[in-house]
């Protein structure tokens, strides 16, 4: 399928081109692939270089059908349309990744699966949420809360960028009030923390039916105390005691492999 500079003409009024939703810039061939594999129709426009051209070529094609503009463009072009050079010769510009209200009545039902349950307080920069997103889709997990901590980061064309789609195969959730969840939490799944110092090492805690749901905080000040009072469990990753503590999305990494790769007893 020819792919003109210009684009396809008759197809620039996009049918949500006077929404209101949010725009993002979905950037890199990982990225935007996930985009189009989950969720094609939130993508409004997509733009390429040269290089890119038969990979873009599928994604053209879905657009083309839903009446959508695609366009060849120069390097100079997509690095301001993307607003990065990294922007990894494609760039989709997709309505925002819907976020929703976290319910624990529904967690009741999540806690029958394997996966445990990733929370983040307050983790703010926007990399470490794309890295943490990409690890927990590695993983399997399906979702991803987010509290009301006012540092902590939601979605963003760095998170998503750096995400590899990861955040794209990841439910978003917000909760409000987070101690007070993380008490109803309790009922269906193991609450525990993530924190530097001597704390318990995951490794030694005893298995039982419930999945863990496991709680990040933010990178410099870690978790409020009262997220802390409200877990059951703080853990650290024993290291050598040269430094003080891992990035957040580094720890991430490590607490889910330990926890996905030791599967509770039973399932709730």
């Amino acid at each position: 399928m020819a792919v003109s500079a210009r684009g396809r003409r008759g197809a620039a009024q996009s049918p949500h081109a006077q929404e209101k939703t949010p725009l993002a810039r979905i950037a890199g061939l990982p990225a935007v692939s996930a985009l189009f594999a989950v969720a094609p129709d939130r993508v409004e426009r997509l733009f390429f270089k040269a290089n890119a051209r038969a990979a873009a070529r599928p994604f053209c094609e879905q657009l083309a059908r839903a009446r959508k503009p695609y366009r060849l463009v120069e390097d100079a072009e997509l690095a301001r349309i993307a607003g990065t050079q990294l922007h990894g010769g494609i760039v989709a510009i997709a309505r925002a990744q819907p976020i929703r209200r976290f319910d624990p009545d529904a967690a009741r039902l999540w806690s029958r699966e394997p996966q445990p349950l990733l929370i983040l307080d307050g983790v703010g920069n926007p990399h470490n949420l794309g890295a943490i997103a990409r690890t927990a889709a590695f993983f399997g997990l399906r979702r991803l809360v987010l509290s009301d901590h006012p540092a902590q980061a939601s979605p963003s064309d760095a998170s998503h960028r750096v995400a590899e789609g990861g955040l794209e195969y990841l439910a978003l959730y917000r909760v409000d009030g987070i101690a007070a969840a993380l008490k109803q939490l309790k009922a269906y799944y193991r609450v525990v923390a993530a924190a530097p110092g001597k704390h318990r090492d995951l490794s030694a805690l005893p298995r039982g039916e419930k999945p863990f749901a496991l709680v990040l905080g933010n990178e410099e000040e870690g978790l409020p105390r009262a997220t802390l009072a409200a877990c059951e469990e703080i853990v650290a990753i024993p290291g050598a005691g040269r430094i003080q503590s891992l990035n957040v999305a580094a720890s991430a990494a490590i607490l889910l492999y330990a926890l996905s790769s030791q599967p509770t007893s039973a399932t709730a």
